[in-house]
């Protein structure tokens, strides 16, 4: 009985589970049929009351608006059973919602008060519907008495005093209520042993009161027949242990009575629900078995390139990865959180330095309480989160998404150069189904002409638009779009125009299939042919770290490397391309230009035998040393020790100008970093144009100005930069209004947070350089530049061996040493002006290249390229690191120090070192940074960076250092590669 009822009878019910046949007692003025319930009338009777004396309508009405004030007031959650979601409000008089259900059943209207009757196709029920609303008590009326006439309607009989007169022979009609209920996920608390038990268990139970956590509902108590030998106390006892076992039979009532007055067996899946501790009285909850402790789970180690950073620890979330707790930042991504589980998706549209597209639906995962797959990349995780990746709906999910990405694909595996590679071909093995179902003809895609560099063959296109989000947002060109909708859409440039951009050749490495590949490595071979060789590119100062690719004694491509604090994963189109220079215009023999004025070649001792003689007759003070571009710290040291010992001290590196202060490493390398860009939300370039002097530096400073908004401000000359930038002036005139304070951009540069200042490495070649150094401290010190915790001074270098020439104190030490010099030696130097050096001069080139300084040398000594010899290399950030060789040297060439330590000895001036660690040992002594690999020792600030000047700064303005990016060095112009992309993009 319920109160509210016509005394407080026991409502009794049977029910049949399988086999056995479970019922609740009643008392004398209810009997039912108590064990062969095989007629549904007295079924009726029995629940509502006996003896149909409560069969009306209005009885129903009565007991199922209790049960909602009962059930239906709870705490306000999302919970979900059995696949079908719920939403309860706290609101008063609100019901549970049948929140977006595949599968209604009949106890969430009942108890909800709000109807989701969803129409089925075999069946003319017309849908009902009060669809998420908060149902008051009138709304719960209405509903219940919608749900009666419904249930009139659909069944044989209309007599109002019972649910039904017909007998078991006619079974309902309408479709769900003969297969399907479920138990409503208010009830937590376990059945399967209550139904387990025999009959006469249950009249243990006692009475029990049942308290909602909302207020307002009055209160109601279940009662039960009692015994007259019973005490109080025994009752209050039962009552406390037992009450959730009566709560229990009443969830189950409403089917049961559909599901017995069938005549057909029905078959029906009841669910445990295992109850919370705190929908249960303490001594229930005391009374569970305790559940053994959660085995410990091995720790999962995160994917290659998984990156997790916690900027503020109490920001981090767990989330549940097939079962493993795993601690990520909030804001990440499932897909990301995966990652640093362990768990590998497939993807082809995401990548973690682009913006998420969501395009290829390949990472489709499970995540508990979603009713279908969610695209991972998209998703962000959420506390609690629990995600399956390797469930059978994920898999089939994945083989679908596969299937219609190979339904345009053409079969072009044996001649795709990206076969061996393609994500593709590795993802469809893996995730695919063994056959397909497409039989129609496959669209076919008109090539682009995208430029000399990258090859087009559009019809593969999947359309994950990779490309296109990097030339947006990495390269910073608005060159490539997607064109088109439907089947028709494809990629393309918006206008017939080359892709012009120093970043273009990565489109090559992030494309998953055989869209966008290499021209010039097109059809030359396979990867699984090609040796990789991880070494780092000497074409800049920035020391990309780049993996060489060889077969045999050719390098046949270059690719990048992962490294997040230079290059990320990126290189520039001149690192990329420039290889096949490397096999052009090599030298292969020593040579001594004849009286002819012609080469010829010699042995290795006749060539150093004329070096010596010739070193021995000049005056020590006429002997010059220069050292080249590409000169590793080894051949750097070995030449200044050399020129030393030869009496002489003039000897300096290429692009340094006299009188530069090499005594601090902070006034030449980069204070700050250039992952420490980043950080940075104002920038002001002194004479610096970073997107040919140093591509991926500028691709930092591009990606801070997009993640920071941050300011730039450039003086110098006009050029294109592929950010927003204010062009303040073309000289060091407006250098010095900044430095006054009298110019606008100084008071962006004083509110900034982290500001900072990049000087070129074409001022060292000025001879105001003093005076230009002082504005900028002068600026750094006003505008807050320098502090202990931020350096923002930068000096942005041009070549490879500027920073460890400078380390090793290779500075010109008078600007007449060239012009006066006898004999010069010219250590892979081709950029050196000629027309300085004498006539009478002789002068010997060392060298890989037959460069501008072969036409002038009287010797030629061939040395080894960067890519056949072991060297180290300072980058521009101060980071020391090797070059290894990938293939062997050309002809009989020699590694630069190996040459010179032969000459020494020739010469009679032996250095004393032998072997390369020998070399480094010396190195050591000079610059103990330089032997210190991939680690990045930071600079000291002096209180001064120019001590001493009394020169003004000049009114020249500031120039264009790198007149053409695609040539560079002696490499980068012998390759025919950068020759077409000087001609046809720079028209050069």
């Amino acid at each position: 009985g319920v109160t509210g009822l016509e005394g407080d009878e026991e409502v009794g019910v049977s029910l049949r589970v399988d086999e056995g046949v479970v019922d609740l007692c009643t008392d004398d003025e209810a009997q039912a049929v108590g064990e062969d319930v095989n007629s549904a009338n007295d079924f009726e009777d029995a629940e509502l009351g006996g003896k149909g004396h409560r069969g009306r309508a209005e009885g129903l009405v009565d007991l199922m608006l209790q049960r909602q004030r009962l059930l239906g007031l709870l705490e306000g959650k999302r919970v979900e059973d059995g696949g079908d979601g719920f939403h309860e409000c706290s609101e008063e008089g609100a019901g549970v919602c049948a929140w977006r259900m595949r599968s209604p059943s009949l106890w969430d209207g009942e108890v909800g008060g709000v109807m989701c009757w969803t129409r089925s196709q075999s069946s003319r029920v017309k849908k009902v519907s009060l669809r998420c609303k908060y149902a008051c008590e009138e709304g719960v009326i209405a509903g219940l008495k919608t749900m009666i006439s419904l249930r009139e309607k659909h069944q044989v009989g209309s007599n109002p005093n019972r649910w039904s007169n017909h007998p078991p022979t006619h079974p309902p009609t309408h479709p769900y209520l003969k297969d399907h209920f479920l138990l409503h996920p208010t009830h937590r608390h376990t059945l399967t042993s209550q139904l387990q038990k025999p009959k006469d268990s249950f009249n243990d139970l006692r009475p029990s009161r049942v308290a909602s956590p909302n207020p307002t509902p009055k209160k109601v108590t279940i009662y039960r027949k009692q015994t007259e030998s019973e005490s109080e106390e025994q009752k209050q006892e039962a009552e406390e242990k037992m009450g959730l076992g009566l709560l229990a039979s009443k969830a189950i009532r409403p089917t049961s009575r559909l599901l017995l007055g069938s005549q057909n067996p029905t078959t029906f899946l009841l669910r445990t629900i295992v109850s919370k501790p705190e929908l249960q009285n303490p001594e229930a909850s005391a009374a569970q078995p305790e559940q053994p402790p959660a085995p410990d789970l091995p720790p999962r180690t995160p994917l290659a390139g998984a990156r997790v950073h916690f900027s503020n620890p109490e920001d981090a979330i767990e989330v549940f990865v097939d079962g493993y707790p795993v601690k990520i930042p909030k804001g990440m991504t499932v897909l990301q959180a995966c990652e640093v589980a362990g768990v590998d998706i497939p993807r082809f549209c995401y990548h973690s330095r682009l913006s998420i597209a969501g395009n290829c639906r390949m990472c489709l995962v499970e995540v508990e309480k979603s009713p279908k797959p969610v695209a991972s990349c998209a998703m962000p995780a959420l506390p609690g989160m629990k995600i399956k990746t390797d469930t059978p709906v994920a898999k089939k999910a994945r083989e679908g998404v596969m299937e219609f990405l190979l339904m345009n694909h053409p079969l072009d595996c044996p001649i795709c150069d990206q076969g061996g590679e393609c994500d593709l071909q590795d993802q469809s093995m893996a995730f695919g189904s063994d056959r397909g179902r497409f039989t129609e003809v496959k669209r076919s895609v008109v090539d682009k002409n995208l430029g000399p560099l990258v090859k087009t063959v559009m019809t593969r296109c999947i359309q994950c638009t990779r490309c296109v989000r990097f030339a947006t947002e990495v390269a910073g060109v608005q060159d490539l779009g997607m064109l088109g909708r439907g089947s028709g859409e494809e990629i393309g440039t918006y206008v017939e125009k080359l892709l012009t951009s120093e970043l273009s050749g990565n489109v090559i490495d992030i494309c998953p299939v055989g869209a966008l590949t290499s021209k010039p490595f097109a059809f030359k071979a396979r990867n699984w042919e090609l040796k990789g060789t991880e070494t780092i590119d000497v074409t800049d100062a920035v020391g990309s770290n780049i993996r060489i690719d060889s077969r045999g004694p050719e390098v046949m491509r270059i690719v990048p490397r992962l490294n997040e604090d230079i290059n990320e994963e990126w290189i520039s189109d001149k690192t990329r391309f420039c290889y096949d220079g490397l096999k052009r215009q090599r030298l292969n023999d020593p040579m001594i230009r004849g009286s002819d004025g012609r080469f010829k070649p010699v042995n290795w001792r006749d060539a150093l035998a004329v070096v010596a003689e010739v070193a021995h007759q000049v005056k020590p003070e006429e002997i010059v040393g220069i050292a080249g571009k590409l000169s590793d710290a080894e051949s750097m040291i070995a030449l200044k020790d050399f020129i030393n010992r030869m009496g002489s001290n003039d000897v300096w590196g290429e692009g340094i100008g006299v009188n530069t202060n090499a005594d601090f490493r902070s006034g030449y390398i980069m204070n700050t970093s250039i992952a420490g860009l980043e950080k940075a939300d104002a920038f002001l370039l002194v004479g610096s144009q970073p997107r040919v002097e140093a591509a991926m530096v500028n691709a930092r400073i591009r990606k801070t100005v997009r993640a920071n908004q941050a300011k730039v401000g450039y003086i110098g000359p006009a050029t294109d930069f592929n950010y927003d930038h204010q062009h303040l002036g073309t000289g060091p005139q407006t250098l010095l209004e900044i430095a006054e304070g009298r110019h606008p951009f100084f008071k962006t540069l004083s509110n900034a947070k982290n500001p900072v200042i990049i000087v070129g490495a074409g001022v060292f070649e000025r001879k105001d350089q003093d005076a230009i150094f002082a504005a900028v401290e002068t600026i750094a010190q006003k505008a807050n530049v320098v502090r202990p915790d931020w350096n923002g001074l930068n000096v942005l270098l041009l070549h490879a061996a500027q920073a460890a020439a400078l380390d090793l104190g290779l500075v010109p030490q008078s600007e007449k040493s060239l012009e006066s010099a006898k004999f010069v030696y010219l250590m892979g130097a081709d950029d050196v002006n000629l027309d300085k050096i004498p006539d009478d001069a002789f002068v010997v080139y060392q060298g890989h290249h037959g460069d501008k300084s072969v036409y002038r040398a009287n010797v030629v000594l061939p040395a080894a390229a960067f890519s056949e010899k072991e060297g180290t290399y300072e980058n521009t950030d101060g980071f020391s690191q090797q070059t290894l060789p990938a293939v062997p040297t050309v002809g009989d060439s020699r590694d630069d120090w190996k040459i010179i330590r032969a000459l020494s000895e020739v010469a009679g001036v032996r250095l004393p070192y032998d072997t390369i660690g020998a070399v480094r040992a010396r190195i050591s002594t000079v610059a103990p940074n330089l032997v210190k690999m991939d680690e990045r020792e930071p600079a000291t600030l002096p209180s001064s960076l120019r001590p001493t000047f009394s020169e003004k700064v000049d009114t020249t303005p500031f120039g264009t250092v790198v007149e053409n990016f695609y040539m560079t060095d002696a490499i980068t112009r012998a390759s025919k590669i950068m020759a077409q992309c000087s001609a046809m993009l720079l028209k050069k």
